[in-house]
């Protein structure tokens, strides 16, 4: 009689057998479910590693700060800082008159007030953007007018806008946006035949090419943020420029409590807000603009590259730029198409995020005219003088733009970064297949 605990050779080689079976079972079972299975329900990843952040500053910084430091004045008007800026912004962008301000918001009261905007007027621009492109219109007592938008690049849609032209407008304000292109001949065309002003929002745009040069140039005035999430910055900080005789004094005057520094006759004669910059600020900008190009083509490499891995997924609408302009992609825009998924969209980019692959659902939460103050009318200590005095009939609760609304309701937003690699990319455009087609209707 053998030891209860004693086993066979054909017992152990019977038994090991069966396991090592069931293991490779199990390991075929777990390999061929892997690649549709989503992170979310305990697949594996389709990123792999946490995506890179840049590292934005160093080292030119401190050298210029540190140069600034040892000056004797932090003004701005003609200081060293200032001027470095100056001329490195122009070797980029090539305009005559450069000012130097304390926002982007800044730059564009001080481009609607340098291009007459006046009580009444009306100005046409985006329901997608930051507050700070309309704020200096409502300050002049004008009217922001909103028009629509095209589907895949977010920007201005001329047709609507020679739409919504009536004897009171007055300029146009088209906005870059995620720096991508608009249209600008067209909206250049369309301003020169009612004789309006053309003023670019470049917010989100340092760096981007319309048909290869360039933005900024077509816009007799244009606008750029140097805050801290954009391309370059300096914390906060702005930049409005032209290369027009009649409107590079008046950017200066509307800077700086309406000084005209370069005929000082010709101040005081308008109010002008106090939007100087100092020369910290530009000491900091001067090192980053040095960085731009860098910066610019790779994320123009990147967000290309997205574009073209996501083509043809079904439920998704890829970010649309055309093939003669740089988009320098502040952030990604895509949409997705409802009634090709069987999910929400929250659903999508919380299993995207699970893949590691962090996308936002949406941007503003609201078109602008959408906001409290718009629909309230109420901009003014829950006023508006420029309703209430007869300069318009307005009312924002009676505007609607059917595809912005629709691509706020339906975008996603992905964080292009100039640190990313090609191989970074290719997996976050993995995880966005493999999602999509997960839900696919």
């Amino acid at each position: 009689m053998r030891p209860d605990n004693q086993v066979t050779r054909r017992e152990f080689i019977a038994s090991t057998s069966m396991l090592l079976a069931a293991s490779q079972l199990g390991m075929a079972q777990t390999t061929n479910r892997e690649p549709d299975a989503l992170a979310l329900e305990g697949g594996v990843k389709a990123v792999p590693r946490a995506l890179p952040r840049p590292k934005r500053w160093g080292e030119p910084e401190l050298q210029q700060l540190s140069a600034a430091v040892k000056q004797d004045s932090l003004y701005y008007w003609r200081n060293q800082q200032t001027q470095l800026f100056t001329e490195r912004f122009q070797a980029i962008y090539g305009h005559k008159y450069v000012q130097p301000c304390s926002s982007g918001s800044a730059a564009l009261h001080i481009a609607v007030a340098a291009a007459g905007i006046a009580p009444g007027d009306e100005v046409i621009t985006s329901g997608i953007t930051d507050i700070g492109t309309v704020i200096g219109v409502l300050f002049q007592q004008a009217v922001p007018v909103f028009a629509d938008l095209e589907p895949q690049t977010g920007c201005l849609d001329p047709a609507d806008v020679a739409r919504k032209i009536t004897p009171r407008t007055k300029a146009i304000i088209t906005v870059h946006l995620a720096g991508n292109p608009s249209r600008l001949a067209e909206l250049k065309e369309i301003a020169d035949q009612h004789k309006l002003i053309l003023i670019e929002d470049c917010a989100q745009a340092w760096g981007a090419r319309y048909r290869g040069q360039p933005i900024s140039r077509v816009g007799q005035i244009s606008c750029f943020s140097l805050q801290d999430s954009k391309h370059i910055g300096c914390g906060d900080g702005g930049v409005v420029t032209t290369s027009h005789e009649q409107f590079g004094p008046l950017l200066i005057k509307f800077g700086d409590k309406g000084t005209n520094r370069l005929n000082p006759k010709d101040s005081s004669t308008a109010l002008g807000a106090n939007y100087r910059i100092t020369e910290l600020q530009m000491a900091f900008a001067a090192a980053q603009i040095t960085r731009l190009e860098n910066i610019a083509a790779q994320r123009a490499k990147l967000g290309n590259l997205l574009t073209a891995e996501l083509a043809g997924v079904p439920g998704i609408l890829t970010h649309k730029v055309h093939p003669e302009d740089r988009c320098v992609y502040w952030f990604y825009l895509a949409r997705l198409v409802p009634e090709k998924l069987r999910c929400d969209r929250a659903t999508f980019v919380k299993a995207l995020a699970a893949e590691g692959a962090p996308f936002s659902a949406g941007y503003i939460s609201v078109p602008l005219y959408g906001l409290p103050m718009f629909q309230n009318h109420s901009f003014f200590a829950g006023r508006w003088p420029a309703r209430e005095c007869g300069l318009t009939q307005m009312d924002y609760t009676r505007v609607r733009c059917p595809e912005t609304e629709a691509i706020l309701k339906t975008c996603v937003r992905f964080g292009v970064n100039e640190a990313m690699t090609e191989d970074d990319i290719r997996a976050v455009a993995k995880a966005v297949r493999k999602v999509a087609k997960h839900y696919a209707a």
